[in-house]
C-alpha cells in the first residue's frame, strides 16, 4: 500500500470546523498528518495528488440505513422470494455500487435473507469484492400482521424480507440463531408503517415483552439492535430498551423527545426522510395528488421536521441516508438525503454533512477513527471537484468524485 499526499485541497474535516486550504498525509490506512498550509509536509515516495486549490478533500459518507440486497422495487414479495443465489449476486453489485458513490460505510437495516449481509460484509473484509465497511443486519423482525408480514389465509406461506415472530420466547429464538450466524445487528420492527392498512405509522405492533426478550439476548453477546419506529410509544420501547439506531421517529412527542436527551450519549435517531420528501413533492409517477393527501405525506415530513429540530437544538444526533434501494429512492441517491435536511428541516448545510460522516462514524461504534479527517483516523476519504458545503447535491454527479479512498486505498481514480 503506498503512501497519499493530497495537496492543494480544501480541507472539509467534518469536525464542525470551517474548511481550510492545506494537505493532508495518508500512510498505509491512516491520516498521519495534516497542515493548513502546502507545501509543508514530507512526502518522500508518496502519491502526489493536487487539487489545484479547487477540490474539496472530505470523509467518505457513513449510510445509516442501508438495504444492499434490495434492488430497487417496492415488491416485498419479489424481495423475499428470490432465490438465494441470485439475491446475494444482487447484495454485491449494490455494495460496490455504493463504494462508486463515495460511500465508504454501511450500516444495514435489515437483510431479504438471514445470512445475506453476513456473507457480504466477510467477502468486503476478505478483500473478495469490493464494498464499504458493513455493519451486517438481520431480516425484519416483526410480527403478526406487522411490517413485511404478507401472510394471508388464502396464502399463509408468502414470504418477504422479514421473520415473523409472536411472544417473547420466539423472539429469543430467533435472535439466538441469528447472532449464532454471525449478523452484528438485530432489527426490530416495533411500529407500523403508512402502507399497512391495519397498522399505521402511528401505531405500536410490537410488545414490551418481545422487544425486551430481543434485547436481553441481544446485550448478553454484546451485539446491537436498530429499530422501525415511526410512533412515539415505539421510540420509547426503543430507549428503554437500548436499541441503539432509532429509524424514523416521525411522530415523537414530548415524552420520547426527553428520553432521547436524556440519552443522547449513547442513542442515534436516523430519520430517513428520503422517501417522504420524494412523495410529498415529487411523486406524480407514483402518487396522485389525491393520495399524497389521503396518505398524509406533506404533513408526516412536516410533522418529522419539527422533531428533528428539537432533537438537534438538545444535541440528539441525526443520521443521514436512508431506505434506499426502492423505486421511489433508488440505490445512489443516498446523499440527496443532505439536501432533504436543509431544505425541509432546517439544518445548515453543515450539520447535513455531520449526518453522513463525523456522527456515521459515532454510530459505528467508531468515533475515533471514522468520519473525520484527523491525524489518526482511518483514511477513508473523497477528494470532490466542487464544494459539498455550497451544494450537497455535487456529491450525487460521481463524475464529481475524483478520488474515493477506502482504508487507505483508491477505489477509483478518475482521470483529469
Amino acid at each position: 500500500m503506498s503512501d497519499t499526499l493530497f495537496t492543494n485541497v480544501n480541507v472539509l474535516d467534518c469536525t464542525g470546523a470551517e474548511p481550510f486550504l492545506g494537505e493532508v498525509l495518508v500512510q498505509g490506512n491512516r491520516i498521519t498528518s495534516i497542515s493548513r498550509e502546502s507545501g509543508t509536509l514530507s512526502c518522500d515516495g508518496a502519491e502526489i495528488i493536487d487539487g489545484g486549490g479547487k477540490s474539496t478533500l472530505m470523509p467518505g459518507l457513513i449510510e445509516s440505513h442501508a438495504h444492499l440486497s434490495v434492488d430497487n422495487t417496492d415488491d416485498l414479495a419479489k424481495i423475499g422470494m428470490m432465490p438465494p443465489e441470485e439475491n446475494t449476486l444482487v447484495a454485491a453489485r449494490n455494495a460496490a455500487f455504493y463504494l462508486d458513490c463515495g460511500i465508504t460505510s454501511c450500516m444495514s437495516a435489515a437483510a431479504a435473507k438471514p445470512r445475506l449481509d453476513v456473507v457480504i460484509r466477510n467477502a468486503i473484509n476478505a478483500g473478495e469484492i469490493p464494498g464499504p465497511r458493513l455493519l451486517a443486519a438481520s431480516p425484519w423482525l416483526t410480527v403478526t400482521g406487522g411490517l413485511g408480514d404478507l401472510r394471508t389465509l388464502h396464502m399463509p406461506h408468502m414470504s418477504s424480507m422479514a421473520i415473523v415472530l409472536d411472544g417473547p420466547d420466539q423472539f429469543r429464538q430467533q435472535v439466538r440463531e441469528l447472532i449464532r450466524e454471525g449478523v452484528d445487528i438485530i432489527k426490530l420492527v416495533i411500529s407500523g408503517d403508512t402502507f399497512v392498512p391495519h397498522a399505521g405509522s402511528d401505531s405500536t405492533v410490537m410488545s414490551e415483552s418481545e422487544v425486551a426478550a430481543a434485547a436481553e439476548v441481544v446485550h448478553a453477546h454484546g451485539k446491537r439492535m436498530s429499530a422501525h419506529a415511526r410512533s412515539a410509544e415505539a421510540v420509547k420501547l426503543c430507549v428503554r430498551h437500548g436499541v441503539k439506531v432509532i429509524y424514523h421517529a416521525n411522530f415523537v412527542d414530548e415524552e420520547a423527545i426527553d428520553m432521547l436527551e436524556e440519552n443522547k450519549d449513547w442513542v442515534f435517531v436516523s430519520p430517513n426522510i428520503g422517501f417522504t420528501s420524494v412523495a410529498a413533492y415529487e411523486g406524480e409517477q407514483w402518487f396522485t395528488e389525491e393520495q399524497v393527501i389521503e396518505l398524509g405525506f406533506r404533513e408526516e415530513l412536516a410533522g418529522a421536521a419539527r422533531g428533528l429540530q428539537e432533537l438537534k437544538r438538545r444535541g440528539v444526533r441525526i443520521l443521514g441516508g436512508g431506505d434506499y434501494g426502492f423505486s421511489l429512492t433508488p440505490h445512489g441517491q443516498n446523499a440527496r438525503d443532505l439536501d432533504h435536511l436543509v431544505r425541509h428541516c432546517g439544518f445548515t448545510p453543515m450539520e447535513a454533512l455531520l449526518s453522513m460522516t463525523k456522527f456515521g462514524g459515532a454510530a459505528m461504534d467508531m468515533p475515533d477513527e471514522l468520519g473525520q479527517i484527523r491525524e489518526g483516523f482511518l483514511a477513508d476519504l473523497l477528494l470532490v471537484e466542487g464544494d459539498p458545503l455550497a451544494d450537497s447535491n455535487i456529491l450525487l454527479d460521481h463524475s464529481k468524485l475524483s478520488v474515493i479512498m477506502k482504508d487507505g486505498k483508491q477505489h477509483n481514480r478518475q482521470s483529469s
